[in-house]
Formats: structure tokens, C-alpha cells, sequence
């Protein structure tokens, strides 16, 4: 059976970065770390922790990949890397904003953060053509509402985003050998 083209770019993305699995569990450990320094040192320290760790992600995510036997790499006329990198140079900007946001209001940083990496989220559903980004993207979006609307502490926020993070990693792991529904 032959596959569409899309559906065999996103298999060659699956099959690269282990369904995106180890992106989550790094994201979800430079959130951890956030919390902590956000506890031990304060906001602003936590701030930079996220923003240099977040760089760091697809780098230690590259990593992990390849520890685990995975390419990291994907042909360069697979057309899913356009739409990663559009959605990169959008969280490049939204990461832009939320600093902005520290000027103002310090405690915005996490929910305004928590929502645009959960956005980013959802455009994984179309790279990875896996529905779990969907349900991970709208559970940082509703969490970052409710830190914002609740009032939640930010050393909180980033615990929360961290957890969040480090659940899904676990659950996309667990199902990443299993084919696409």
C-alpha cells in the first residue's frame, strides 16, 4: 500500500526524533528546572532559565535522539521542515513577547509562555500526524488560563508546565513504536 507524501513525510518524523518524545521530555526538564530556580533564586533567574534552556532543547532533544538509535534528521525535501521551522521563528517571537512581559508584569512570563508552547504544540499534530499533540497542546493552553486567571504563583505556573511536559513525554514514548490511527 502507498502511502500519501504527507503521510510518509510525517512517518520519516516519527521515525527521526522518536515521535518528537525526546523534545517533550527536555522541554519538560528546562521547565523543572525554571521551578526550581524560580523557588531557590526568583522569577526573574527563572525567566532565563527557561529562555536559555528552551534554546537548548532541539540540540539535548537531537541528542537523546540519537542515544536512542533514532537519525535526528530527515531528508531536506520532506516538507514538514518548512512547517517547523515557520513555527520555530513564531515561538522565537512569542518568547520575544512574554520577556516583553517581565518589563511589566513578572508573573505574566509562565502563562503567556505555557500558551505558546502549547500552541506550538498543535502544529506538532500536523508534523508527527500523532493526535496526542493536540490533546498536549490544549492542556498547556487551558493550564496557562488558569494560572493566569487563578493567580497562580509562578514558581507554580512552572512546575505546572513542567509536569504537564513530563506526563506527555512518558505517555508519546510509551506509544511511539505503535503506527498512526
Amino acid at each position: 500500500m502507498k502511502l500519501a507524501l504527507s503521510e510518509q513525510q510525517q512517518q520519516e518524523m516519527r521515525h527521526a526524533y522518536y515521535d518528537g518524545a525526546p523534545g517533550i521530555l527536555v522541554s519538560g526538564l528546562v521547565w523543572s528546572s525554571a521551578a526550581l530556580v524560580c523557588h531557590l533564586l526568583g522569577i526573574r533567574q527563572a525567566v532565563w532559565t527557561l529562555l536559555i534552556g528552551g534554546v537548548l532543547i532541539y540540540p539535548l532533544s537531537v541528542v537523546v535522539s540519537k542515544v536512542l538509535r533514532r537519525p535526528a534528521k530527515t531528508d531536506q525535501g520532506n516538507a514538514l521542515n518548512q512547517l517547523v521551522m515557520a513555527s520555530t521563528v513564531w515561538l522565537i517571537l512569542c518568547c520575544a513577547m512574554a520577556y516583553g512581559l517581565v518589563v511589566f508584569m513578572p508573573k505574566l512570563f509562565f502563562p503567556a509562555m505555557l500558551a505558546a508552547i502549547g500552541g506550538r504544540y498543535l502544529v506538532f499534530a500536523s508534523i508527527y500526524g500523532r493526535p496526542v499533540y493536540w490533546v498536549m497542546g490544549a492542556t498547556l493552553i487551558v493550564a496557562a488560563n488558569g494560572v493566569l486567571f487563578l493567580a497562580i504563583p509562578p514558581v507554580v505556573a512552572a512546575a505546572l508546565g513542567g509536569l504537564i511536559e513530563i506526563v506527555f513525554a512518558v505517555l508519546v514514548f510509551s506509544n511511539a513504536a505503535r503506527p498512526a490511527n
